[in-house]
């Protein structure tokens, strides 16, 4: 049997339990789960699809592939992309968990992924025998180190932080990569949540400015369940490395890895579609506004946080006591430590909660602030 660590959000069963116990109820602002409808346009896709009689194709349609190739034109200033060069995936944690495997990867190879970062990143890594390292600057690593890396794991914006990488940031570490004859996995599901000034300002491993209009060994993976409500839907995709791609299909094919004909149907005309995500946007961009002062008024400082669904924010005690200070206000949030020991004095504040439990959220810390 495989031995992997304990799933992380195991633990905090005990906050729950205290958080239940709250008069008003619990606000769980931990996993960050949509809790939106799904749009109607969507729904209807995929009942439209619903006679599926056949196998669908792990490549994808070429509806799928065609919505996935323009959208990158259309949102993410992505304009050399052929069909060949995409694939819808189940949900994107599928190939971030996977994605050394099907590199060939193993004992001896290295996995560079961020400091502060999503636990699948190290799992994919485990799951081979490859040795994860977490860094934010290549430069930190030896030569030796160096020669074996394999893999350079990138996200942004940033899960846990918000955190967002310029194109300036990311051609350095393609720049880098190549130098190493490193693959970059760029994780960049948060695009289209951007705030303030990075509001549709989020640049892609793809975009040619990053990369010299070379995406050889350069992937981008993207999901539509925090734009469209579409997590139970699992409709993600990977594009790019078009060196690379054609092994990347064959190896799903034989693993059986494929996305239901239907959900690629209702994936196609949800990319198609972009007045839904501004319509959602605004519903997370008004959360982000009452619960940010309030956490501040808590006494919480918002560090990062300028895209996605999450505050980062720090008491500068360990994430723990400030997760047991937020349970007896009922309010449940996720430990910053679960995301790497650099996060240990931090937690992770998620938005998808709806508008009257936001609302409970925000009166709780204002009112305790006020004590």
């Amino acid at each position: 049997m495989l031995e992997l660590p304990d799933y992380p959000w195991n633990q905090l069963a005990p906050y729950r339990k205290q958080a239940s116990a709250h008069p008003g109820g619990v606000v769980d602002l931990s996993i960050g789960t949509p809790i939106d409808d799904t749009p109607q346009l969507i729904q209807q896709a995929l009942a439209d699809a619903a006679n599926s009689h056949g196998y669908p194709t792990t490549h994808g349609t070429l509806e799928v592939r065609q919505a996935i190739v323009d959208w990158f034109a259309r949102r993410r200033n992505v304009t050399t992309l052929s069909t060949d060069d995409v694939m819808p995936t189940v949900g994107s944690k599928e190939m971030v968990a996977w994605l050394p495997l099907f590199l060939g990867l193993g004992a001896g190879d290295i996995v560079v992924r961020p400091k502060i970062a999503y636990p699948t990143y190290d799992i994919g890594a485990q799951l081979v025998g490859a040795t994860p390292i977490a860094t934010d600057d290549l430069s930190e690593l030896t030569a030796e180190q160096r020669a074996q890396v394999k893999l350079i794991w990138v996200n942004s914006p940033g899960n846990p932080t918000g955190k967002v990488l310029d194109a300036a940031q990311l051609a350095g570490i393609v720049a880098q990569a190549r130098e190493m004859g490193a693959v970059v996995a760029s994780d960049e599901c948060y695009a289209e949540l951007g705030w303030d000034e990075y509001e549709g300002k989020i640049p892609s491993i793809l975009d040619p400015e990053v990369n010299a209009g070379n995406l050889d060994d350069l992937f981008a993976l993207y999901s539509l369940s925090k734009q469209s409500n579409l997590a139970g839907y699992r409709a993600a995709f990977v594009a790019g490395a078009p060196n690379l791609m054609p092994a990347l299909v064959n190896s799903r094919k034989h693993a059986g890895m494929i996305l239901p004909g239907p959900i690629q149907h209702a994936m196609a005309v949800a990319l198609n579609d972009d007045a839904h995500v501004a319509v959602q946007r605004e519903l997370y961009r008004a959360r982000r506004a009452a619960l940010r002062p309030a956490l501040e008024n808590f006494g919480l400082t918002i560090e990062d946080s300028v895209a996605g669904l999450y505050l980062w924010c720090t008491d500068s005690r360990p994430s723990f006591q400030t997760i047991e200070a937020l349970a007896e206000l009922g309010i449940v949030a996720g430990p910053g430590v679960f995301y790497g020991s650099a996060g240990e004095r931090h937690v992770r504040v998620s938005l998808t909660a709806s508008d009257e439990r936001i609302a409970a959220a925000v009166e709780r810390l204002n009112s305790s602030a006020n004590r």
